[in-house]
């Protein structure tokens, strides 16, 4: 589906899990031939293999460096760069993750302090930092031997055997992978035909291997559920920006009343004042343009109480509430919202994900139909907004959604957003809770 998670940091919120299209159920799927799972797990291993040998020999280098010229005192920062290193090393296997079919990896680490010191300072007082170490030794010393042997047994051993009757009809004679004698093409297309089979049979285990390393680096290398530096800072920032958002919030609630309702009621006032000294004729038609004044203000009024929270939202619930957004909604909307009562935060922050998100189906896709839909699967609530229209949401070219991501991450939920260009748009809050009594 191709959802992209929004960042916590200012525009949008990737964190969450790295989801991997590669998992161990595509693994024994009888079809995994027919897919391009195999493909991109020789790919991840290839790549692994490389990088592994890489950093291999730059840890042999600078730890013997380093342990040699410790002697002399000038030694010691060496001994230091593994440390330094793992930090890239951990972004470039986060990006070769995606070989996998995994969704775009977030970092795990926090903003750093300024300058060299203070970027240091920070990376050594944090897990991540550790982890990517970890993950370095291992990719050295275990992780890049083993996929070097498994893509030249799995891969090189096998494309020799399929290539032995074009050497045996050159040579007339050879010896395959040293073992193996080969004197007749008959030989050499038996040998063919077994390398055939071993390549189709390899498949299976390479594909198992990349699978096992890359959710080994999802886990060493992306944000964990507890990490309690990490997740404090998060929701400071998030915390941060509700409150400037609350702030913005309340201003404009002034100035609408003060350009709107303020002025009617103004105008309201003077209105009945003049009936009072006017004579009966004049002063029966001034209470009835009073009047009208009086529901005009009470519909403004009316509408920006809607705009804070609406009534039915407390009386009915979300259902209801989604209902009434359907029916204001200029694009024809399908509701199928079936969730009890909830409470009142996330009944709240659900509400107005799906305002916003009619609000952007009207102004920007150009869609002809949209489709609510809201459920709670035990204690996670999930509400989908989706829409027919031109797709290509763009989350930095406002602050719309990211202000929805924020209300959602302060109740410990998830804002997803998937729009390619030409559409669908899907945009999806994940909510988890515990329903509220009746």
């Amino acid at each position: 589906m191709g959802l992209a998670v929004f960042d916590q940091a200012r525009t949008a919120s990737r964190v969450g899990r790295v989801r991997l299209n590669g998992s161990w159920q595509a693994v024994a799927r009888k079809d995994l031939l027919a897919t391009s799972l195999p493909w991109r797990a020789l790919a991840y291993l290839v790549t692994g293999a490389v990088v592994g040998v890489v950093v291999l020999a730059s840890l042999v280098v600078s730890l013997t460096a380093g342990a040699l010229l410790t002697v002399f005192l000038v030694g010691v920062p060496l001994l230091a760069v593994p440390v330094v290193a793992a930090v890239p090393l951990g972004a470039l296997e986060r990006r070769r993750l995606r070989i996998m079919g995994a969704e775009p990896a977030p970092s795990p680490h926090r903003p750093a302090g300024r300058g060299p010191r203070g970027w240091l300072g920070t990376r050594l007082r944090e897990q991540a930092t550790w982890r990517a170490l970890a993950y370095t030794g291992l990719l050295a010393v275990v992780l890049g031997p083993v996929e070097l042997i498994a893509v030249t047994y799995g891969l090189v051993v096998p494309l020799v055997m399929i290539c032995a009757p074009i050497s045996v009809a050159e040579a007339g004679h050879i010896v395959l992978l040293k073992f193996w004698p080969l004197d007749s093409l008959t030989e050499a297309f038996a040998a063919a035909l077994l390398g055939v089979a071993v390549l189709v049979a390899a498949a299976y285990p390479i594909t198992a291997l990349a699978t096992a390393h890359a959710l080994l680096a999802r886990l060493l290398l992306t944000p964990g559920k507890a990490e309690p530096g990490e997740r404090l800072a998060e929701l400071t920032r998030s915390r941060s920006r509700l409150v400037e958002a609350f702030e913005v919030e309340r201003r404009r609630i002034e100035r609408d009343l003060h350009d709107g309702a303020q002025q009617r009621l103004v105008a309201l006032t003077m209105t009945l004042g003049l009936a009072k000294v006017s004579p009966p004729a004049e002063a029966a038609e001034l209470v009835a343009r009073a009047h009208q004044e009086a529901k005009l203000a009470l519909a403004e009024i009316r509408d920006l109480i809607r705009g804070i929270h609406p009534r039915i939202l407390a009386d009915r619930g979300l259902p209801a509430a989604v209902a009434e957004l359907a029916d204001r909604s200029p694009v024809p909307v399908e509701v199928d919202v079936a969730v009890p009562r909830l409470p009142e935060a996330v009944e709240s922050v659900a509400y107005f994900v799906v305002s916003e998100g009619l609000a952007n189906v009207a102004k920007h896709s150009g869609a002809e139909q949209a489709r609510v839909r809201g459920r709670l699967d035990g204690r996670l609530l999930t509400v989908e907004i989706r829409d027919d229209g031109v797709g290509g949401a763009d989350v930095t070219a406002g602050t719309g959604l990211a202000g929805l991501a924020d209300r959602v991450s302060a109740v410990e939920g998830r804002l997803m957003l998937s729009s390619p260009p030409g559409g669908p748009t899907l945009l999806r809050a994940e909510i988890e809770c515990l329903p509220a009594l009746p």
